[in-house]
């Protein structure tokens, strides 16, 4: 049996026969238990999908999708459990890539850190680019190509090599929250070099292009 309540965000549906009658025959307030109808778009954009690939992937039409989500329609508890079962694997699964590829140790230079502290570390640990921080902030990244730069333009060696990182870093790499979908991490890889992933605004780790190869 299915308890049908409705509130002002729509609909909420719960299996009746898994909730204990004391409970039943107090006024509970659902819409803060289950997640809404509202919920489908919401959680099918974080993903990067498209209505006509949740609508195959949940064996359902795309006009049922759409029309969810406008909320100009009432659908069955069975077709609107299968959806959320749907987004919940997927975003299961999202996660679990993410975690596969992102390297939670970041090596990195501070802003007034000479070149030459930032080719060592390159060196090192093998990164052709690094982010650029001011304590814990970042502020900017630095690359073999924009010290290249430098060197082909004619200046002193030994100058280039005492300039502070800040005087020829590049834009910061963009951060994303540690739960970001992966096709929101792919689509800014197309364009940086690298992101920073972040928990509570504070950098925990660091995924590049490079990485994406591991999921193979």
């Amino acid at each position: 049996m299915l308890l049908e309540q409705e509130s002002d965000n729509g609909v909420i549906w719960v299996l009746a026969k898994n909730i204990p009658k004391r409970i039943l025959v107090h006024q509970t307030n659902y819409s803060n238990m289950f997640p809404t109808i509202e919920d489908i778009a919401k959680r099918r954009r974080q993903l990067g999908l498209k209505q006509s690939q949740l609508a195959k992937a949940a064996g359902v039409s795309q006009s049922l999708i759409a029309k969810l989500e406008a909320g100009t329609i009432d659908s069955s508890y069975t077709k609107v459990k299968t959806i959320f079962d749907v987004l919940e694997r997927l975003e299961f699964k999202t996660k679990v890539q993410t975690e596969k590829i992102v390297h939670s140790e970041v090596f990195s230079v501070q802003r007034r850190d000479p070149i030459f502290e930032v080719v060592n570390v390159m060196k090192e640990h093998g990164y052709s680019q690094i982010p650029v921080f001011d304590g814990k902030q970042p502020v900017g990244s630095i690359s073999e190509k924009a010290i290249l730069r430098q060197i082909l333009s004619g200046k002193d060696l030994e100058e280039i090599s005492k300039l502070p990182t800040e005087d020829i870093m590049e834009e910061a790499f963009p951060q994303i929250n540690e739960d970001a979908p992966l096709s929101l991490i792919t689509s800014l890889l197309q364009t940086y070099s690298a992101v920073l992933v972040s928990k509570k605004g504070v950098v925990i780790g660091i995924i590049t292009k490079a990485d994406l190869l591991r999921m193979l």
